[in-house]
């Protein structure tokens, strides 16, 4: 069965949100007034914001379905495209699409692979002007000369302390964490990565460097969980980060420079959780540098990338 695509951009999605949100449990006559839109418009960019996950409609009757609503009413222009980029990591045509532009080149064979592979009922130019709006507002997408697009690259590096300094909400430690892992492509699970590394990015920024370290490291290990399971390792018997990296090199799943690198994060992790107790190796208590703290969260989405990246498409970056 064909599924449904709603034409829309993602300035008329974002006010639709700001209208639900604030309205609460609105109809489609009041949005048009709100927004000033026609009525297809309005109903075009609810429907879409619906897809996407935001809003919910019952008896005609649509309202907030997602916390990130909270971010669309406000005349802070990044945040509502950060609000917008995160909506867009859990919307598959948006995700296809990506996929599909990194692998061709080509918006128009983009839109046209992703309307056959999701059986979307509408027209490849309406689903790609679409994509291309939302993909352009939240920064996802960059417009190239000659009129065409591309995946937006992943900074090589950027200063911890200033990103962390940026994120005033959750919703903008979110995006600024999958800014840094890139790959805008793959889910990753949102509850068991993103936000832990979200949390101990904001944890970082306040000081809280033990807590930072400590979030950003279970994070870690759910994501070598999955990663795991995903390249048929078992990781019976592995108790913490390093015994887990350890199980990746046998096969040879994942290059030794990757897992060792890796051992960094399970050494700081250790002495991170051990606390107000004294390490028996040393005699002492061990302390966590603020810095260490800014510096673990940017490394565990570093060795997260990377590990990605050699997994995907066989890269051997570090």
């Amino acid at each position: 069965m064909p599924r449904d695509f709603s034409r829309s951009t993602a300035e008329q999605v974002v006010q639709v949100v700001d209208a639900v949100h604030f309205g609460r449990n609105v109809s489609v006559d009041y949005v048009e007034r709100f927004c000033d839109f026609s009525n297809e418009q309005a109903t075009n960019a609810l429907l879409l914001a619906k897809d996407m996950g935001l809003i919910s409609e019952q008896a005609g009757a649509y309202s907030s379905n997602s916390i990130l609503c909270n971010f669309f009413s406000t005349a802070i222009e990044t945040q509502k495209a950060s609000a917008l980029r995160l909506a867009l990591h859990e919307f598959e045509p948006f995700l296809v699409f990506v996929n599909r532009l990194r692998a061709t080149g080509s918006a128009d064979n983009a839109a046209q692979q992703t309307r056959a592979a999701l059986d979307l009922n509408a027209h490849r130019e309406e689903i790609k002007d679409t994509l291309i709006s939302l993909g352009t507002y939240t920064g996802a997408i960059e417009t190239q000369a000659g009129g065409r697009y591309a995946v937006a690259a992943t900074p090589a590096s950027d200063p911890l302390a200033d990103l962390a300094n940026s994120c005033e909400s959750q919703a903008s430690a979110e995006a600024a964490i999958r800014k840094h892992i890139g790959h805008e492509d793959v889910v990753l699970d949102r509850a068991e990565v993103i936000l832990p590394l979200a949390g101990a990015l904001m944890k970082a920024k306040n000081g809280q460097a033990r807590d930072a370290v400590s979030d950003a490291a279970i994070a870690f290990e759910s994501f070598l969980a999955r990663l795991a399971n995903d390249m048929g390792v078992s990781l019976a018997g592995a108790a913490g980060i390093a015994q887990k990296l350890d199980k990746f090199r046998p096969g040879g799943q994942l290059p030794k420079k990757i897992t060792e690198s890796g051992k960094y994060v399970a050494q700081l992790r250790n002495a991170a959780d051990h606390g107000v107790d004294v390490d028996p190796e040393v005699g002492a208590i061990w302390t966590i540098r603020e810095e260490s703290g800014r510096q673990f969260v940017l490394v565990t989405c570093t060795l997260i990338s990377v590990c990605l990246a050699h997994y995907r498409n066989g890269e051997f970056s570090i």
